[in-house]
């Protein structure tokens, strides 16, 4: 019996670590480019999410290429392996850089969300993201010129603390706007505590649920 509990317990191991994923492309107007993207070093999730690391993963690879892009163009993460496999909320945010993209940590009040995949469901409780393999929004008209970060979330809060899967890419925005949106610092802009990332998916399900971070700006 010890034997075959040992035996459960590594296949139950093994089907968490699968269900992970990672969003190693960064999708323009419908074309995926990957040398733009910090590569996560795996699939394992980020946690707690007043970690550093909440900000572009852990250790992330270096990004050989900043893609130029212009306000109003189509634009989002891909998984080329898998797809979305926890329940939660997705979101996209956009940082402006202090100068150089690729020179620039990520550090400093200068993040903010430009879409977000919430809820779908109550009952059964059940969230956009879920089985999609590729999340795409648009750069809102009013964003200002210059190089960003622009970072892929997806929370997954079918355990708690949640596991936060995160990716982050280099471009430079064009024919920008004087748009001031509100900003956040990642971490920092959700609390150990927030109800939004300590919700029980689970029977009996919630009747309400507001995604985590600041609202989106669309510009």
């Amino acid at each position: 019996m010890k034997f075959s509990s040992a035996i459960i317990g590594l296949v139950a191991i093994s089907q968490t670590a699968s269900a992970h994923y990672i969003f190693n492309q960064l999708l323009v107007n419908g074309q995926a480019n990957t040398a733009a993207v910090r590569q996560p070093q795996n699939n394992s999730p980020v946690k707690p999410v007043t970690s550093t690391d909440m900000r572009c993963n852990v250790s992330p690879g270096h990004a050989t290429d900043t893609v130029s892009v212009n306000t109003g163009d189509s634009i989002g993460f891909g998984i080329s392996v898998g797809k979305v496999y926890h329940q939660g909320p997705a979101a996209i945010y956009l940082g402006k850089a202090p100068g150089a993209a690729s020179a620039w940590d990520g550090s400093g009040t200068h993040w903010f969300k430009i879409a977000e995949w919430g809820v779908a469901s109550y009952n059964p409780f059940t969230f956009k993201s879920l089985n999609q393999n590729q999340f795409v929004t648009t750069i809102p008209k009013n964003t200002p010129s210059g190089e960003y970060l622009i970072r892929m979330e997806q929370i997954g809060l079918h355990v708690l603390p949640p596991e936060a899967f995160m990716s982050c890419a280099q471009i430079k925005i064009n024919n920008g706007g004087s748009g001031n949106p509100p900003k956040v610092a990642i971490p920092g802009y959700i609390g150990a505590g927030d109800a939004s990332v300590n919700v029980n998916i689970y029977p009996p399900y919630p009747s309400s649920y507001t995604c985590p971070g600041p609202a989106v700006w669309r510009g």
